[in-house]
């Protein structure tokens, strides 16, 4: 510069925040690569360029301002302001000098990895030696949670598990019974279009931010904090949450639960009608939902099922059934029920509230059931704690520990009277699923839950719990809604069945009875099974038995039963018989719930003997599955065809019947093919074009419903490749 001259005010002509390269670094290019998407307490890049000369240090200082929320405040951590010469200041955040040039200047920007996650304004202001003070709107940017960062609360020290819980868009949710675990294919679509947007309007509605936006917005840097708040959204109890839950049997004014495939439909429904709640959910929706919202903003999530999940409604930890003299279960007036399975989330952080050594995996439960702190939503619980029987730690314990640990109780009702015929300690809380890292495989994270049932420690646990409810040691709600169970149609090759033989108050059984399937229970085809009964003791035994068929409902209440019958056998010392048994297909076809359930019951008395046998037998009844051909090779913005393969497997005609697929990075949006009227035992094949829009390892997912049925289920994984 001439000596004498002026110093001019340095000027900022134009921005380049480097959002590909941004993006890249911060793992978010799956999201976007045009708009500024990074992870708190990792820098980034931004590059100034100036209209009239170039930064000159000592002469010009430059500060930034960050802001998130509607009233951002430096005492909140909401507004920060920092300057290239002030490294080690009062705010966290830090600005770093990169590069110098002509005209241009490129600057490192590192938030805090406490930093309130959401969306952010950049400023700057420009102080120039005897220059004015110029300022300047840089732009917006994202910040989001960092499991890559080791001051982050949610930082998880393995690649693979990133990979899985924050990257992977696609999984399987587990259902079934603990005899029959099925794997349902899921599209969380975390890194579709416009997610993002919808995850950040979802904070932006819930109670906690209209109450008081900037308190909430100050609160966002707490995984403890953000996990309750979408817990609470992603059911629609006390707000206009993401999804309404349905447990009637008639969906005519929404979607039936068991027919979605994918959370993007779900999200980018309830955006587009101005977030009206989406209908209609079940546990496992609202699973897969939550997980799809916790993994865009960073939080690792996986999704997981409990089979023979307890609910407890009276806090005493032991679940009451109730059964009349034919062995028909009674619908139980307490609402105690065990649910064939129940889905919930856990979420990984760090728990400084609680003890050390209880952060690491915490269970969310979205499903509405009661309030907790006035919301309905469930957790975050520590994993751990409850393991440790520790019910007094927040958030929620009680409940998730009831889940997996509660026994279960039989009880005959007859002239009034209840007559107490077993004690389970070991039904409740089995085979707890969620999918292996990088595999499609099922991972059983039971022994994270509890200690190896009938094991001393289990016993020591349980009764520990037991004594701090006992003492009211712990202060929260207890649930008072059940959850219904769900059950699914199981594949060909296992018994499909969860088997209960031979409950009696007795330690010593002499005599046993059990069901046993004598082929696969096909939906559309006669069940046949045989009942075992069996004589262990030196005497001869005159049975009577009363065996009965019923459906159950969601939530295990049972139906009326729709086949009954009686069976006189008489056993010789340490003799085995078998007595055959059919239900016809016509039978049962109009008694079924929608998710095909049937419970067997048999209540046998010896002619010398008050004591009562009593075995029961759950029945899920399959269908046979999609088939999906991918033909050729999938290369991102190739054409690609897709085959799918299907058949109506009821002996009868059905109609209405649509076909659904989807897939993120291989789908822009839900696919709908109007089938129509299926023949029975009609094959059909239908052929798909799409192009894939992002490379690597994808699924699509598919789904047949019709008037008849609502979830025949179909995946396939398919690897795009990223061409030329």
């Amino acid at each position: 510069m001439a000596q004498g001259c002026p110093i001019t005010g340095l000027e900022v002509a134009l921005t380049d925040l480097q959002s590909y390269q941004n993006n890249m670094r911060h793992h978010t290019e799956e999201i976007s690569i045009d708009q500024l998407i990074v992870r708190r307490g990792q820098a980034f890049n931004i590059t100034l360029y100036f209209r009239n000369r170039g930064f000159q240090p000592g002469l010009d200082n430059i500060i930034f301002v960050t802001e998130t929320g509607p009233l951002p405040e430096l005492a909140k951590g909401t507004r920060a302001v920092f300057s290239l010469a002030s490294r080690g200041g009062p705010s966290p955040w830090i600005a770093s000098l990169e590069t110098n040039g002509a005209t241009s200047l490129e600057v490192s920007l590192c938030p805090p990895p406490m930093a309130a996650v959401g969306r952010y304004l950049l400023k700057v202001r420009i102080e120039s030696f005897q220059g004015p003070v110029t300022a300047y709107q840089l732009g917006e940017f994202i910040l989001l949670f960092n499991p890559w960062c080791t001051g982050d609360a949610v930082y998880l020290d393995s690649e693979p598990q990133r990979q899985e819980y924050v990257m992977n868009d696609y999984g399987f949710i587990y259902q079934g019974n603990k005899n029959w675990i099925r794997p349902c294919p899921w599209n969380y679509g975390q890194f579709e279009e416009n997610i993002i947007h919808i995850c950040l309007k979802l904070l932006d509605k819930s109670l906690n931010f209209q109450i008081d936006s900037a308190i909430d917005c100050a609160l966002r840097g707490s995984p403890v904090y953000i996990s309750r708040v979408v817990c609470a959204m992603i059911n629609s109890n006390d707000d206009n949450g993401v999804l309404n839950g349905n447990w009637s049997e008639n969906y005519t004014d929404g979607v039936n639960p068991a027919e979605w495939t994918g959370s993007v439909a779900i999200l980018k429904q309830w955006h587009a009608t101005g977030c009206q709640p989406v209908r209609y959910g079940q546990c496992w929706v609202f699973a897969a939902v939550m997980c799809t919202v916790m993994r865009c903003l960073g939080i690792p999530t996986r999704v997981v099922t409990n089979f023979d999940s307890g609910h407890d409604t009276d806090g005493n930890l032991i679940i009451d059934e109730y059964y009349d003299n034919t062995g028909r279960i009674l619908e139980n007036k307490k609402k105690d029920t065990v649910w064939n399975f129940h889905v919930w989330n856990e979420c990984w952080m760090a728990r400084k509230d609680l003890p050390p050594g209880y952060g690491g995996w915490q269970v969310l439960d979205a499903t509405p059931q009661e309030t907790s702190n006035g919301l309905y939503c469930c957790g975050p619980a520590s994993v751990r704690a409850i393991k440790e029987g520790e019910v007094d730690l927040n958030y929620d314990t009680p409940f998730a520990f009831s889940m997996v640990n509660a026994d279960c109780t039989s009880w005959l009702v007859s002239g009034g009277k209840e007559q107490k015929i077993h004690q389970d300690t070991n039904s409740v809380g089995n085979f707890i699923s969620t999918k292996s890292i990088q595999s499609d495989e099922r991972d059983d994270i039971t022994e994270n839950y509890k200690y190896g049932e009938g094991s001393p420690q289990e016993r020591q646990v349980f009764l520990k719990a037991l004594q701090k409810l006992k003492n009211g040691r712990f202060q929260g709600p207890h649930r008072t809604d059940s959850e219904p169970s769900r059950p699914m149609p199981p594949n060909q090759d296992s018994p499909h069945s969860l088997d209960t033989p031979s409950l009696r108050p007795s330690d010593v059984v002499q005599v046993s009875l059990k069901f046993k399937l004598l082929d696969s229970p096909n939906m559309g085809q006669d069940i046949n099974f045989v009942l075992l009964a069996l004589n262990m003791s030196s005497q001869f035994k005159d049975l009577k038995v009363n065996l009965s068929a019923q459906s159950l409902l969601h939530d295990g209440s049972p139906l009326s039963p729709f086949w009954q019958d009686m069976a006189f056998i008489t056993l010789s010392p340490k003799e085995a018989k078998s007595y055959p048994c059919k239900i016809l297909y016509s039978q049962y076809s109009q008694y079924l719930s929608t998710d095909k359930l049937i419970r067997l019951s048999a209540l046998g008395e010896e002619k010398s003997s008050p004591e009562k046998i009593l075995a029961n037998k759950i029945i899920t009844l399959t269908y046979p599955g999609i088939m999906i051909n991918v033909l050729g090779a999938a290369i991102m913005n190739q054409p690609l065809t897709i085959q799918v393969v299907f058949s109506n497997p009821l002996s009868e005609q059905v109609e209405d019947c649509v076909l659904t697929l989807e897939g993120s990075g291989l789908f822009k949006k839900q696919q709908r093919v109007l089938i129509g009227v299926l023949k029975p035992r009609y094959k059909v094949t239908v052929s798909l074009k799409t192009v894939p829009f992002k490379s690597g390892q994808r699924q699509i997912q598919a789904n047949l419903r019709s008037n008849k049925f609502k979830d025949i289920k179909g995946y396939r994984n398919v690897y795009v490749d990223f061409g030329l």
